[in-house]
């Protein structure tokens, strides 16, 4: 069993207003990430929210997600992965992180992944767009208290720079990886990349 997580627990205090509700193709961006989930080929998809829970949770819809609520999300990105591992199902073997503001990391992204896993049985399997890594990122089971030890405002990438000789590396195209999210301007680049696509 493969399971996703979605982190999107934060206050986006560099937007000034919550990020998983910014419209983009008449819906809230948070529900791109969270449809795309569930259309990959991952066995449950957990969400983490925080800041603003209900309200998000109400917006973005109901998609096969399973809703968890962190209330220590101000500490930092590490507690909303804590909270997410917590959360998984007791089969799970292996977890991909997705970040709730990056809306063009589709199913098939998500997919090569998973693939990727299948293939290598690799601990740690990161995504390279360009050369350049980004999300989402797989972690073996085995990783799981790794991850649960973060502090801050941190995801994996500390356990990433640890275990370097457990990644295994999949190319997923030659343009830059995946955008987020963190101030007007993305935005703005997000909407004009949106708009010049279809679906």
């Amino acid at each position: 069993m493969i399971s996703g997580v979605i982190l999107a627990a934060g206050r986006s205090s560099r937007l000034g207003r919550p990020k998983q509700l910014l419209p983009l193709g008449g819906q809230p961006l948070l529900t791109h990430v969270v449809r795309n989930a569930a259309a990959s080929a991952l066995d449950e998809v957990v969400l983490v929210l925080g800041h603003e829970a209900a309200t998000i949770a109400d917006a973005v819809g109901e998609w096969g997600q399973r809703v968890v609520i962190n209330p220590d999300f101000a500490a930092g990105q590490s507690t909303s992965v804590r909270a997410g591992l917590g959360a998984l199902d007791p089969t799970t073997e292996a977890a991909i992180f997705l970040v709730g503001d990056q809306p063009q990391v589709g199913p098939d992204i998500v997919d090569a992944v998973v693939a990727a896993y299948r293939a290598t049985g690799g601990s740690i399997v990161l995504p390279h767009y360009g050369g350049v890594p980004g999300h989402p990122v797989l972690f073996n089971r085995s990783l799981f208290p790794d991850l649960a030890r973060v502090t801050g405002d941190e995801g994996g990438r500390s356990v990433v720079r640890t275990h370097q000789d457990l990644v295994v590396p999949v190319t997923l195209g030659d343009g830059p990886p995946p955008g987020d999210v963190d101030t007007a301007e993305d935005y703005a680049a997000l909407l004009a990349t949106w708009a010049g696509r279809s679906g």
